[in-house]
């Protein structure tokens, strides 16, 4: 497949035509982040764009590369952007294009006056994970165990849709920080990883993949939650590992929000040259790490 164009190729704007929203069914089935949902039907997609919602899509000049697409919510209190979906055709991915969807969408909602953007997202997906907290300085603050409840067709190995609900606050320091970061510090993320209280214990199985052993409650100021490096290598190589990982990571983040534990970063780190993701959490009392 052809190497995309360099990111300052790209154009970002709103959809506008019915082959443009045609061509966001195909690029939600290209991407392949989670195998059991399927694509936003393009009548759906035309209705949150003229009543209020946004479908913002990555254009190499007319051809589709990414899209974004919410619409607005209402908790009762606030109104946001609800960001349904995000995603990225495979030979576009290491062009930073969720990154910039996110932002341009970003830039859209503070120019309608709104100032929150909320989504769902899969915690056991590391790239996502990387992305909206890292990145983006979005929070997740609430475990939705199968939210969608079960989904994909019959001898699947469907794995429960538990989800993260996030926050980002597009105006927050914080936030603004983290959009202006130049990238990970990974000595930095190193050390803490060595200062946190484990939630997991993990090792190796005999594909040479991590599956976790034991669970814990956090304690002390800092904790880390590790989760699969690639969760497609354990869908491919180990199946029989999902179950866990997807019941340890539930105990743990519903252990460690019920203890008011926030996450405030997400990390890839290579101890013994072996790469990991792990969420970083700290307590109700700790200090915000600089």
């Amino acid at each position: 497949m052809a190497a995309g164009p360099a990111p300052k190729d790209f154009q970002f704007r709103r959809l506008q035509k019915p082959e443009e929203f045609r061509a966001v069914e195909e690029v939600d089935r290209a991407a392949g982040g989670i195998p059991e949902e399927p694509p936003i039907p393009t009548p759906v997609q035309r209705a949150f764009q003229d009543n209020g919602g946004l479908v913002v899509g990555a254009f190499a000049e007319i051809y589709l590369a990414g899209f974004a697409l919410g619409f607005l919510g209402w908790d009762g209190e606030k109104l946001y952007l609800y960001s349904h979906r995000t995603a990225v055709r495979p030979e576009y991915q290491n062009h930073h294009l969720g990154f910039r969807l996110k932002t341009h969408q970003r830039d859209e909602i503070l120019r309608q006056g709104l100032d929150e953007i909320r989504w769902t997202y899969d915690p056991l997906q590391s790239r996502a994970a990387f992305l909206y907290i890292h990145r983006l300085g979005a929070i997740p603050d609430k475990y939705l165990v199968h939210y969608f409840g079960r989904l994909g067709g019959e001898g699947g190995e469907n794995l429960e849709t538990d989800r993260v609900r996030t926050v980002w606050k597009l105006q927050d320091p914080t936030v603004v920080a983290r959009l202006e970061s130049k990238g990970p510090d990974r000595a930095s993320d190193l050390s803490r990883f060595g200062a946190s209280t484990p939630l997991l214990e993990t090792e190796l199985d005999d594909h040479g993949l991590r599956v976790p052993t034991s669970v814990s409650e956090p304690s002390g100021p800092s904790a880390s939650l590790e989760i699969p490096f690639d969760l497609g290598l354990i869908r491919e190589h180990a199946p029989g590992n999902l179950r866990a990982w997807r019941h340890a990571t539930r105990d743990a983040f519903r252990a460690a929000f019920d203890l008011g534990y926030t996450v405030d970063d997400f990390a890839v780190i290579s101890p013994d040259h072996e790469r990991r993701s792990v969420y970083f959490l700290r307590a109700p009392t700790a200090p915000v790490p600089k």
